[in-house]
């Protein structure tokens, strides 16, 4: 169970945002905290830790008049720790190889890959060709509908008709070399995990998983731990000191060690 660490860029700075409040309409999203620091600070924080395997997610689309600064954050940061850092956020066939090249470990992928609903497998299959599927992180996070998980899209605006469960685990697992899942009805909001989502993936995951959304404090790291039968990794954003939170990056450090 390791932590890995996040640089959520949206609007040209560093943000921690209530990820359900996102919208495409004027770029808006509700702020929980912006940072003063730009991105490579923050990927030079967490190469000293040597947390590999964190992520920069670019929150803008990729036409917003913001998504060119969004990038250049971006690149800094990867500059900053060539190898060390995913990168996700407007990812398709023809420009993963881009961010690769600029020192992303991985490219992490949802909107390219879930189309009209569905899981466009041609789509897919294209990626694969570009970067491999070992350098590929399917981005599954999900919102609860009518009792059941359903994977988003378009910065977790959509969502499609693929439910997230047993099933959607083991047929997208031949495809990518990890799962990053955002509990987006309850991400930025710190007020604890959401259960279904956690005991799902310590459940079911074929293959290695992230979990993130909500949470707050280290009870909910320890419950993260059962729920996720101790495999599931972690991401922490708006709870952290670092952040403007009241949790102690350094303790959680230590927690995913």
């Amino acid at each position: 169970m390791r932590f890995r660490p996040c640089i959520d860029i949206h609007n040209g700075s560093v943000k921690q945002i209530v990820g359900g409040s996102l919208a495409d309409k004027g770029d808006f999203a509700v702020d929980n905290f912006v940072s003063g620091y730009d991105a490579a600070y923050y990927s030079e924080l967490y190469r000293k830790y040597d947390l590999r395997g964190g992520h920069i997610i670019i929150l803008n689309p990729r036409t917003s008049p913001y998504y060119e600064a969004d990038t250049a954050q971006a690149f800094s940061a990867l500059k900053a720790w060539e190898g060390g850092l995913q990168l996700g956020g407007g990812i398709t066939d023809e420009n993963a190889g881009l961010f690769l090249d600029k020192g992303a470990s991985h490219v992490i992928v949802t909107s390219f890959v879930f189309r009209n609903g569905e899981v466009a497998w041609d789509n897919l299959g294209k990626l694969i060709k570009a970067v491999g599927r070992e350098r590929l992180v399917l981005d599954l996070s999900c919102r609860e509908r009518d009792g059941k998980l359903y994977i988003v899209t378009d910065r977790w605006q959509k969502f499609t008709d693929v439910e997230l469960n047993e099933k959607t685990l083991e047929m997208l697992s031949d495809s990518c070399d990890e799962f990053l899942v955002h509990a987006a009805d309850v991400e930025g909001r710190a007020k604890g995990i959401q259960d279904s989502v956690a005991k799902l993936l310590g459940e079911h995951s074929p293959i290695p998983a992230t979990y993130a959304g909500g949470i707050s404090g280290f009870d909910d790291l320890e419950k993260l731990k059962v729920l996720g039968k101790g495999k599931i990794d972690f991401t922490v954003g708006s709870a952290l000191d670092i952040f403007g939170g009241s949790m102690s990056f350094e303790r959680t450090v230590s927690f995913g060690k």
